[in-house]
Formats: structure tokens, C-alpha cells, sequence
């Protein structure tokens, strides 16, 4: 199996909803293939910020748009029971007419949601441990009409799923996983592995993620799974915007552009995922790479 690639756009919700249905309906306009929305209870790095609720603006977004995906970037297991959530997910496919997508992560221990909603804040292995039964739960109930799962951490007891999913045999789910248990159930229950890069420059990033990338491979190869059967994502990130005003270097120029993209997929990655730009002086280059860039870029890499 080969990828098309393709681009998603992170869009944070600390924005009026108005504008926020405006950025997600212009992103439809230039061409995106999904919108997604970062999961969290407030911003977690300035939690006095305005900040929206993912699961209740994504109908909203549905009922806006006709042809981008929906997703979020990515659902943090902690603060939503799976079968729930996988409720959650087949309403919002029929809503959407079959565009929604499902992005699942740990979450991380520094967020501050869990202490000021209680939820407890599972220490990383635990996360990892928990992360497994997750998504292989939410893969059943979705692609099952009815589910009974006797894990150490869920369980579902002839839990129905009426009606069945838009998509078949169900929404596709992404696993965002960085390290070798996460990105070992990425590769057995995810159709998507998305990952980033934290480190300071962006050739360090290229050199970790390359080295992912042949981690995954050993992976597919030791479970069976063919690597040409997992799409691979990566969030391009700029370690260095907060710093600059939340101005990203990718958006200097289209050549920067460009020259940051192909990089990465060459890595064999054809999910490229975006940040709205954080600096509105940088909106219009933006607008222009995805109207003059991304096509040559779509068509060029036309199987990853």
C-alpha cells in the first residue's frame, strides 16, 4: 500500500469560535486535507488563556465544512473512557458523512488538566501500559457491532456499536508515539504513526526522527505488519517560535519551506502536519505556500 501526501494544519482553540470556523473553513478553501484540534482542558502552557473544548467544536466543524477531515491532534486517553469516546467517534462520522479521524495520545504528566479536574495523572509507563488496551478497544467497537474486552485496565461487556461506522471497517485512528512501546502499538493497532521532534535544531529533529523511522521498520518487521501498511505522520515543530513571537521558520519562505518538507519526506513520511501560523504577519506566506506550493509538492510525491 502507498500514501498520497498529504497535509493536516493543528489549529489551536484560543480563538473566538467564529474565527476559529473561519481558519478551519479557509484551510478547506486553500486545499487541506484535515483540520485537527489539540487536546486539553486549558492550554496547557498558558492555562489562563481562552481555550475551547476539541469534542464539542468538531461537529460544529463538520456541519461547517464539506470536504476537509476532521481530527484532533491527538485525544489524551486520561481524560475520556474509550468506549465512550469510540460513541463519540461513530456519532461524529455520521456527522461528518465519513471525514472525522481519530488521533489518540498519552497525554503528558506536566499538563496541568489532570489537577484541576482530578483526573488522576498517570506516570508515563503507566500511560504506555494504559495506551495499548486504548486503542486496540476503540478498534474493536468501532469495526464490531458488539464488544466484550477483559483488559487490565478496560473492559467492555457486550457493548453495542448501532449503527456501523460511515468509513469501513471504521475511522481510521492515528497513534501519536515517540518512544518503542508507544510506536509498538502504533504499529500494531494504528493505521497512522505520527511523531515530532522536541530538540532545538531542525537537523537534530531530522536525524531522530530518521532514526524512528528504521526503529519502525525493525518493529513492522518483528510483528508482521508491512511497513507499506502504516502511514507515517510527523507535526512539524519549531522549538524556536516561542521565541520569536510564535513566528515559525518554515513560514519565512516558500524555498524554507520547501527545503524543511522534503527532508522529512524522504524519511518515507507522507503526513505532513502544520501549525497554524501563531503570527498573523506570517498568514499571507502561509496562504501562498498552500496555494503554489503544496500542489507541486502533492504531485511530485504522488506515492509515499
Amino acid at each position: 500500500m502507498a500514501f498520497p501526501l498529504r497535509f493536516h494544519v493543528l489549529v489551536l482553540p484560543n480563538v473566538a469560535w467564529v474565527e476559529l470556523k473561519a481558519r478551519v473553513l479557509r484551510l478547506e478553501e486553500l486545499g487541506f486535507e484535515v483540520a485537527a484540534l489539540p487536546d486539553h482542558f486549558v492550554n496547557w502552557t498558558r492555562p489562563a488563556d481562552p481555550w475551547f473544548e476539541s469534542w464539542s467544536l468538531l461537529p460544529a466543524l463538520a456541519e461547517a465544512t464539506s470536504t476537509i477531515r476532521i481530527s484532533t491532534a491527538v485525544t489524551q486517553i486520561p481524560l475520556r473512557n474509550p468506549a465512550m469516546l469510540a460513541r463519540q467517534a461513530l456519532t461524529l462520522d455520521h456527522i461528518s458523512n465519513g471525514r472525522i479521524e481519530i488521533g489518540l495520545g498519552t497525554g503528558i504528566t506536566i499538563d496541568p488538566s489532570y489537577g484541576m479536574t482530578g483526573i488522576p495523572n498517570w506516570d508515563p509507563r503507566e500511560r504506555a501500559d494504559r495506551f495499548g488496551e486504548y486503542i486496540e478497544l476503540v478498534g474493536l467497537l468501532l469495526s464490531q457491532e458488539v464488544t466484550t474486552f477483559a483488559g487490565r485496565f478496560y473492559q467492555a461487556e457486550g457493548a453495542v456499536m448501532n449503527p456501523r461506522p460511515v468509513q469501513s471497517p471504521r475511522p481510521p485512528i492515528t497513534a501519536a508515539a515517540l518512544g518503542p512501546k508507544m510506536m509498538r502499538h502504533a504499529a500494531r493497532f494504528a493505521d497512522t504513526w505520527n511523531s515530532m521532534s522536541f530538540l532545538e535544531t531542525f537537523e537534530d529533529q531530522l536525524a531522530e526522527t530518521r532514526a524512528r523511522c528504521l526503529a519502525m521498520d525493525a518493529i513492522g518487521s518483528e510483528i508482521g505488519r508491512s511497513p507499506a501498511s502504516l502511514r507515517r505522520s510527523y507535526l512539524m515543530f519549531d522549538s524556536q517560535a516561542r521565541h520569536r513571537g510564535g513566528s515559525i521558520g518554515i513560514y519565512e519562505s516558500r524555498e524554507q519551506f520547501v527545503e524543511s518538507v522534503t527532508q522529512i519526506v524522504a524519511l518515507g513520511i507522507s503526513d505532513i502536519g502544520l501549525y497554524y501560523p501563531g503570527d498573523p504577519h506570517q498568514v499571507p506566506m502561509f496562504e501562498r505556500i498552500a496555494r503554489e506550493t503544496l500542489p507541486i509538492l502533492r504531485s511530485e510525491y504522488r506515492a509515499i
